[in-house]
C-alpha cells in the first residue's frame, strides 16, 4: 500500500504537458510483452537519444503503467523514454525475464527511429530488480544476440540501486529464480565485466538497507579494473532503496538530483565520468 501510494504521489509530481505517449506497443507475442514511448510533444530536428527503464519489483512485481512516472520524467530531458514490461516470477524465472528484455531492447534498436529517436544513442536504465536487468543486457551479450539485437550497439547504461553481485541467495523465491536454470554466478551482472562494456552510471541511496550500496562499488571496481575511466558511483547520501526515484521529480532533485545527472551522462558519458569524483 505505501509502495502504491509512493508510486501514485511521483507520478503526480513528474510533467504530464508537452509529452506525447505511445501506450501498449507490442515488443513480441504475449500480454506483458509490450511497452509505452513517451517523447517530447515539440518537433525536433535531429533524433532524440533513448532511454529504456526496467522497473523493480524483485522480479515478482511490477507494471509499466504505475512506471509512467519515469517515462514523462525522462522525456522531459529531452530524451525518446521506452518503459517495458516482462514476464515475472513465478510464470518465468532468471532466463525468462532476462529474455523479455532483451527482446524489448533489440525491439528498440530496430524500430524507435520511428518514434524520433536515435538507434546509436539508446541507453539502458533500471531501478533495483530493473537495474540488474539493464546491468545483464549491458554486460553479457549473449542475450542481445539470442534476440536479435547487439550490446556493442549501447551507448550506455544507468543502474539506480541495483543488485550486481548477490550471491549466495538464501531466500526460497530467489533460489528459484536464480540457482535451477543457470550455474548462479552467470545470473550476476558483475561475472560479466570487461573491457566491451559500455559506459556505465551506477546511482545508489547511502541508506539503501533492500540492495547494499556496496554492489555498485564492487560493479565499479571490476569494471574499473578492465578498461578504467568507463564507469562512475555517485551516492546519495539521504536516501534508501525506494527514495531515489523520487530524483525523477523536481522536489526530489534536493536529495537525488537524477534529472541533473542522468541527462548530463547521456549527453557526454565520457565527460560526465570523468568531470567528477568517482567512487570505487
Amino acid at each position: 500500500m505505501a509502495l502504491a501510494l509512493g508510486q501514485r504521489l511521483l507520478g503526480a509530481l513528474t510533467p504530464r504537458r508537452g509529452i506525447l505517449a505511445e501506450t501498449g506497443v507490442a515488443y513480441y507475442r504475449q500480454p506483458r510483452h509490450q511497452l509505452d514511448i513517451y517523447r517530447p510533444v515539440a518537433r525536433q530536428q535531429s533524433p532524440l537519444p533513448v532511454v529504456v527503464f526496467f522497473y523493480g519489483g524483485r522480479w515478482q512485481r511490477g507494471d509499466r503503467s504505475v512506471y509512467s512516472f519515469a517515462g514523462r520524467a525522462l522525456a522531459a530531458t529531452g530524451c525518446v523514454a521506452v518503459v517495458a514490461d516482462y514476464r515475472l516470477w513465478p510464470e518465468v524465472r532468471f532466463a525468462g525475464f532476462m529474455d523479455d528484455g532483451a527482446r524489448a531492447v533489440s525491439w528498440v534498436q530496430r524500430n524507435i527511429g520511428d518514434f524520433g529517436g536515435d538507434p546509436a544513442r539508446i541507453y539502458l536504465m533500471g531501478h533495483s530488480a530493473g537495474a540488474h536487468i539493464a546491468g545483464m543486457l549491458a554486460l553479457a551479450p549473449q542475450w542481445l544476440d539470442s534476440a536479435g539485437g547487439d550490446r556493442a550497439r549501447l551507448a550506455g547504461w544507468v543502474g539506480l540501486s541495483g543488485p550486481y553481485d548477490f550471491l549466495p541467495v538464501r531466500d526460497d523465491d530467489l533460489i528459484d529464480m536464480f540457482t535451477r536454470e543457470s550455474p548462479p554466478e552467470h545470473t550476476q551482472p558483475i561475472h560479466f565485466a570487461d573491457a566491451s562494456a559500455p559506459p556505465a552510471l551506477l546511482l545508489t541511496g547511502a541508506r539503501d538497507r533492500m540492495v547494499g550500496p556496496g554492489n555498485s562499488r564492487r560493479l565499479a571496481r571490476r569494471l574499473e579494473a578492465e578498461k578504467p575511466g568507463r564507469v562512475r558511483v555517485i551516492h546519495y547520501p539521504r536516501v534508501g532503496h525506494l527514495g531515489i526515484l523520487a530524483g525523477l521529480t523536481s522536489p526530489g532533485q534536493r536529495l537525488a538530483p537524477l534529472l541533473a545527472h542522468v541527462p548530463a551522462f547521456v549527453q557526454d558519458p565520457a565527460g560526465f565520468i570523468t568531470c567528477g569524483e568517482r567512487e570505487f
